[in-house]
């Protein structure tokens, strides 16, 4: 859907959301970008696709179609073949009482598309309009879910023969039934939204997983004469050896799936049975997110964002890999980003892409290290930067030292809790008073995954249930409940599972708990929906410990103290622990009890 300059000008002034001079200062930035009005909108976030598509609907005057592709019956989409859908970019969604057929298209203008399909279906057609991104998932629809049925399509028995370790030129070329094949394995991780594609062999075959919000999914095994040609084509894709099989190599490329741009991380590792293929997904056109939409909220959001707003100092994130660590540097990086700072970052590898910044990718090979790469970046005149991990000594002592030469530094370290991240430093041979006088905050992480909201249950848990409970999170007293009750109350002012879009929202502004109790809680469904693939979880989101270096913490770390008592003192300074914020995030809705206690389980 392309909406004329003009129009979206219009729209705009209809929203009352932006000033004269805001409007002329974004369409001289069409101008200078030679891009559309309508894309620098969507890519400023002052509205999103659906709002602007809605507000283009009610102008010209054709119904706008909210489509959740997954709920649409699979024999109403047939009515419209998958080559035409492609074609005009039109699903077929729904039928009313009078057997009309509800068609959504991105350009509801185009008169020609309408006539074909009118003609093709031979019934009264109503045209909605939808977003790209909608008319988009529902074509994806047609390909099936089921990846096993369609790489048996393209895996025949006429290659049978094929030795294991001999791949002929062909076996890897473009439209191979190996390419195919990979094409087949990434476009299904993308659909499932998967962070990770496993690629193992196995006496008897080639296992293929996913890791789908955190959790690893057997997806189809492959025949074992298809692994040599499959490692091939994809070191070829990641420009690896290919006749290396004895060591280790780490690669990436990229790729388009409908107008997405995506790069993949490809790491390859020997085993007893052949080598072990990895494949991380990063979406590079996913937009940062707010430190609120991560699932930060009340006192410790106040904490991290003044910490941020230091002209210097060091602020760490700790967490295990896989915990969403890059993440949320990313998301606090692009919130500082201007054209008036000089960001400058040393990562391994550099995950996501910060319009603006300086970002350098460690080299060992080449001598670039952590702390050779933090070393030049000090002679680059930086104001921001972000170490991707303090592994040595070496490392921490630069960083503590830019924190303390005027500049405000980011980085990532390996430990299991916030608290335990400053003895660590001291173990690292950095001197209590630097750590003292330099770390600012020390946010530790986890990802739980996101109860579907469309089929998550609602529960009134019995006596047994909250002993099990109480026990788990260490809940000794009656006052102990009082702060969870308190601790609620600022999760709902912060907005904390408050959704403005449910059927019925008051209900999510109700208190899962009292002064004395817990009263209702949420668990996932055991059935699922097609909303969430049948699992009752979509996505994941953080629980998080902030830990402000107080006066108090300080005169610990002088002293050498242990995680423990750092921990118990950040707690009196009125720290909100891990397992305390996945509680509440469980009391809102947000997950599982039994989700933070898989996720946090050293703890709980």
């Amino acid at each position: 859907m392309r909406i004329p300059d003009e129009l979206v000008k219009k729209l705009l002034k209809l929203t009352n959301k932006i000033s004269p001079d805001e409007l002329k200062s974004l369409v001289e930035q069409a101008e200078h970008e030679h891009k559309s009005l309508q894309s620098i909108i969507l890519k400023s976030n002052l509205l999103t696709e659906p709002q602007l598509t809605q507000l283009y609907s009610h102008e010209i005057d054709v119904p706008f179609a909210n489509i959740v592709a997954n709920d649409i019956d699979p024999e109403t989409l047939q009515l419209i073949p998958e080559r035409v859908a492609r074609k005009y970019r039109s699903i077929a969604f729904s039928i009313d009482e009078d057997n009309v057929v509800f068609v959504a298209m991105e350009d509801p203008d185009d008169i020609q598309a309408i006539n074909f399909i009118q003609k093709q279906m031979g019934r009264p057609i109503r045209v909605h309009i939808a977003t790209s991104h909608a008319i988009q998932a529902a074509i994806d629809l047609y390909s099936g879910e089921n990846v096993s049925d369609e790489l048996a399509k393209v895996i025949t028995d006429e290659d049978k023969e094929t030795v294991d370790e001999v791949v002929a030129q062909e076996d890897v070329a473009e439209d191979s039934p190996i390419a195919k094949t990979l094409n087949l394995i990434i476009d299904y991780g993308i659909k499932t939204r998967a962070s990770d594609i496993h690629i193992e062999p196995r006496e008897d075959g080639v296992m293929v997983r996913y890791r789908v919000d955190g959790v690893l999914h057997e997806a189809n095994k492959l025949p074992r004469k298809v692994l040599a040609a499959l490692i091939s084509r994809i070191k070829i894709l990641a420009n690896l050896k290919i006749d290396e099989h004895r060591a280790p190599q780490d690669g990436r490329f990229k790729i388009s799936v409908n107008d997405h741009g995506y790069a993949l991380r490809v790491s390859t590792l020997p085993i007893v049975d052949g080598e072990k293929v990895v494949i991380r997904i990063l979406d590079e056109s996913s937009k940062s997110i707010t430190l609120e939409q991560l699932g930060y909220w009340g006192e410790p959001l106040l904490i991290l964002q003044h910490a941020i707003k230091q002209p210097h100092g060091l602020i760490l994130v700790t967490g295990p890999t896989g915990s969403g660590k890059s993440t949320s540097l990313f998301s606090v990086l692009s919130s500082l980003n201007s054209p008036t700072v000089n960001i400058s970052t040393i990562e391994d590898p550099v995950e996501y892409k910060v319009i603006g910044a300086n970002q350098t990718q460690i080299n060992p090979v080449a001598g670039m290290t952590f702390a050779s790469g933090l070393r030049s970046l000090l002679r680059q005149d930086p104001n921001i930067i972000m170490v991707g991990e303090v592994r040595d000594k070496e490392t921490a002592d630069l960083a503590v030292q830019a924190a303390l030469t005027g500049h405000l530094v980011f980085s990532t370290l390996h430990t299991n809790d916030a608290a335990t991240c400053l003895p660590r430093l001291i173990d690292m041979d950095v001197e209590p008073f630097l750590i003292a006088s330099t770390v600012r905050v020390v946010v530790g992480q986890r990802l739980v995954r996101h109860l579907c909201m469309d089929c998550r249950v609602e529960y009134i848990p019995d006596s047994s249930a909250l002993q099990r409970i109480m026990s788990a999170f260490k809940i000794n007293a009656e006052s102990d409940v009082a702060r969870i009750n308190q601790l609620e109350k600022e999760a709902i002012d912060s907005g904390l599972g408050v959704n403005e879009q449910d059927k019925n929202p008051e209900n999510s502004k109700t208190m899962s708990s009292t002064e004395k109790t817990i009263k209702r809680l949420w668990k996932a469904n055991p059935e699922g929906c097609s909303h969430c693939g049948n699992s009752g979880y979509i996505g994941r989101f953080g629980v998080y410990e902030v830990l402000p270096v107080t006066e108090g913490i300080q005169k610990l770390i002088m002293t050498s103290a242990t995680s423990e008592a750092i921990s118990k003192q950040a707690v009196i300074d009125g720290m909100v622990t891990m397992t305390m914020d996945g509680l509440i995030k469980a009391l809102r809705g947000e997950t599982s009890i039994e989700e933070v206690m898989r996720v946090i389980s050293d703890e709980v």
